[in-house]
């Protein structure tokens, strides 16, 4: 089973288009693979930003699972439901699978060990993460365009950095909206 998860995380790192085509990586244990690697990548930021500023590694873990599925509720909704190819049957937990899968490549984020590695470590692997999720959003979707795949993907991160943005600046008291009653 270790060696079956090993792979998968390979696979990823390799942007591997077939992790995503072969229905024996979407078994039983899909899911809970995709969920480690969804906390190893949140840890794994947390160990990376702990060298600049303190950051609790356990709250990471959790806020990466919260994001793992905000991810594949968007990429759901906008590539199944809003904007699908043709006649998709896509379930839900294949897209949060694939989502998972996908951000593999934040685990190297454990080897941003110095403030100097931090910047490059974290700008590779976000685009690395990016990368294969137009790859898995492509191949789990069947859809025959890289564009469309790069689309639901961007469309996807803007909303999901707008409401960010916006959760945080309504804390802070300056978001321009929150004083309109």
């Amino acid at each position: 089973m270790f060696g079956e998860f090993l792979n998968i995380i390979f696979s990823s790192l390799k942007l591997d288009k077939n992790l995503y085509k072969d229905n024996a990586n979407f078994g039983e244990a899909a899911i809970y693979f995709a969920g480690l690697i969804m906390i190893l990548d949140g840890v794994a930021g947390a160990v990376a930003a702990n060298t600049i500023v303190k950051t609790a590694i356990g709250l990471s873990g959790l806020t990466a699972i919260i994001t793992w599925l905000i991810w594949a509720i968007f990429i759901y909704v906008i590539g199944v439901k809003l904007f699908p190819d043709k006649d998709n049957k896509v379930p839900f937990k294949k897209i949060l699978v694939g989502v998972g899968y996908a951000h593999a490549p934040g685990i190297l984020r454990f080897f941003a060990v110095t403030p100097e590695l931090i910047i490059p470590i974290i700008f590779i692997t976000q685009f690395w993460i990016f990368a294969g999720l137009i790859i898995s959003t492509k191949n789990i979707l069947n859809l025959k365009s890289n564009f469309k795949a790069f689309g639901i993907v961007i469309l996807s991160f803007l909303i999901i950095a707008f409401i960010s943005i916006s959760f945080v600046m309504s804390r802070l008291n300056t978001l321009p909206v929150s004083t309109i009653s």
